[in-house]
């Protein structure tokens, strides 16, 4: 997935001689809280907050150019960037919003926060059978029924407690990935026990073709 997959495209942009007034009932109307600021030709020149509006209405400046953060301090984002390092900067920078630019600089959308959460929580509501599912086309030659036997295994080896693969199956039917990260502690512990279930599977594979 690429930024430019994550980004939204319906986004205002300003000019360095609008006015902060005029932009301050913009921005209040559309209820965003940056806005990005472009040249003649939709490049990204500046970037204006509602904190700088406040700013600017309190000490009386009159254009977005008075008031609005140079390019040199904007993080942007091109739009065949994986979206994974759009969630990166948004994460650890604390972004409420970051622009995306193509290759002539020209804005082109804006990955917002409130979308990364949005996307993240869909996620968490895939059922953890659609990942076995993945993992099963992966694992070519590997039946279903051999990767629940060997995900019971590796339950067992986990938890100390014996399950049924048609128990385990009917676990990971109900339950979705949010809830699985969870139950296991974490991503970490989540995924290590989908590689174990695939070394497994692989395991018991070759061995019942050495007999």
């Amino acid at each position: 997935m690429k930024a430019k997959e994550l980004m939204d495209k319906e986004f205002v942009y300003l000019n360095c001689d609008d006015s902060v007034i005029e932009v301050s009932k913009i921005m209040e109307e559309i209820r965003r809280f940056t806005c990005p600021v472009v040249n003649d030709d939709k490049q990204l020149v500046g970037w204006v907050t509602s904190f700088d509006i406040t700013r600017g209405l309190r000490e009386g400046n009159e254009k977005i150019v008075e008031i609005m953060s140079s390019y040199e301090e904007i993080t942007t984002i091109h739009e065949d960037a994986p979206a994974r390092l759009a969630v990166i900067e948004t994460a650890d920078n604390k972004f409420v919003t970051l622009p995306v630019v193509n290759d002539d600089n020209q804005v082109i959308g804006i990955v917002r926060s409130c979308d990364i959460v949005k996307l993240l929580s869909s996620l968490y509501d895939i059922k953890v059978s659609k990942l076995y599912e993945a993992m099963q086309h992966q694992l070519k030659g590997v039946t279903w029924e051999e990767l629940m036997a060997a995900s019971a295994l590796v339950s067992k080896k986990t938890t100390g407690k014996k399950i049924s693969p048609e128990e385990y199956e009917a676990n990971i039917m109900n339950s979705t990935f949010g809830e699985a990260i969870w139950a296991t502690g974490g991503l970490e512990k989540f995924f290590a026990g989908l590689i174990s279930v695939g070394e497994m599977v692989i395991a018991r594979k070759v061995g019942r073709a050495k007999k």
